[in-house]
């Protein structure tokens, strides 16, 4: 089988993902706030090397793990509600870049599997 990494399309088409993704991000008030101050190019870097492994691409990820990497943002505030627009704004970029339905909620349930260590719990 597959991976959802090579389905939508491999390393050109997470680049431009995370791209237009992050483009939803900063436009979007539910979440931006945790953006601000951010130096995006190289957020955007490590999140192509973070989706592009749990997608079943390459692992060239060196950042932190779920829970350290989120928890000075759990800390000021953030919670399921933004979790779920992240994923709603992810699930749509791909969407709008032409990933099957059936991706695009196999995406949704990788985010969702991390949730609790997003979160911190």
């Amino acid at each position: 089988m597959t991976s959802v990494y090579e389905r939508i399309g491999g390393a050109a088409a997470m680049d431009k993902a995370v791209d237009i993704f992050y483009g939803k991000v900063l436009a979007d008030d539910r979440v931006n706030q945790y953006f601000s101050g951010v130096d995006m190019k190289t957020q955007a870097n490590k999140q192509k090397a973070f989706l592009t492994m749990v997608f079943g691409g390459p692992n060239n990820y060196t950042g932190k793990d779920m829970r350290r990497g989120h928890k000075h943002l759990v800390d000021r505030g953030l919670n399921d509600s933004h979790v779920d627009a992240i994923i709603e704004l992810l699930g749509g970029t791909l969407a709008e870049l032409g990933a099957d339905p059936a991706d695009v909620q196999e995406v949704a349930d990788i985010a969702n599997s991390v949730r609790d260590d997003v979160l911190n719990r």
